[in-house]
């Protein structure tokens, strides 16, 4: 099974560490120049992909990813986002629009949720497992819009003839992480395989990575 190797661009600065605190948390600033450094190494290097991350605490993986892509020709960007702050067909326009332009070099990093601080920073106050329902039908509307017109009507989201026009293909492949619980029932299995039975891979806090399959509820 071949292995793909994936790096990190670090939007919220760079240092010796991931996060922007403790004894080793100089920072350089995350500069458009430094970042196109650090891509273009990352290619070099035989890198498959660097993970930009979302929050608070970094700069805009969306705008910062599209910056780059003329500073690489095989990378691709794993953008990560959160579902519950944009419209889906919006996210699936969005998507699109990157393939079109990277040469197909988008992967789709979907963050549920963070800590409920940092949600409510974003006017987001639904609960844990709430947020993962609603994350199963933006997928369902987003992979709806890239294979046509689409209706729906659920709890979280309803739209009619959502469509981004020509599809997308191939669509971005779709990751999923993270380790909050939150069952299908009582005692049940983690709703990151849930929100993923279209189709996705999930990361798990212990590197265990799972196929998800079928379709989105």
């Amino acid at each position: 099974m071949p292995i793909s190797l994936h790096w990190f661009l670090p939007t919220s600065g760079d240092g010796r560490d991931v996060v922007g605190f403790g004894p080793t948390a100089a920072r350089r600033p995350a500069d458009l120049r430094y970042l196109a450094q650090v891509a273009r190494a990352a290619e070099s290097l035989g890198f498959d992909a660097v993970l930009t991350p979302t929050g608070t605490h970094c700069e805009d993986a969306w705008i910062t990813t599209a910056a780059l892509i003329p500073e690489t020709e095989r990378l691709r960007f794993l953008v990560a986002f959160r579902p519950g702050l944009v419209s889906p067909t919006l996210a699936a326009q969005q998507a699109r629009t990157f393939q079109k332009l990277s040469g197909d070099r988008l992967l789709l990093n979907v963050v549920t949720g963070g800590s409920d601080a940092e949600q409510r920073r974003f006017g987001d106050y639904l609960d844990h497992d709430e947020r993962y329902d609603r994350t199963a039908e933006f997928l369902q509307v987003m992979r709806g819009a890239w294979a046509g017109s689409f209706d729906f009507a659920g709890r979280h989201y309803r739209v009619e003839g959502a469509t981004v026009g020509d599809a997308p293909v191939p669509a971005p492949p779709i990751f999923f992480g993270g380790g909050g619980a939150g069952g299908e029932g009582e005692g049940g299995p983690p709703r990151r395989p849930r929100a993923a039975r279209g189709g996705g891979v999930v990361y798990t806090e212990s590197g265990r990575q799972e196929e998800g399959g079928g379709r989105g509820r």
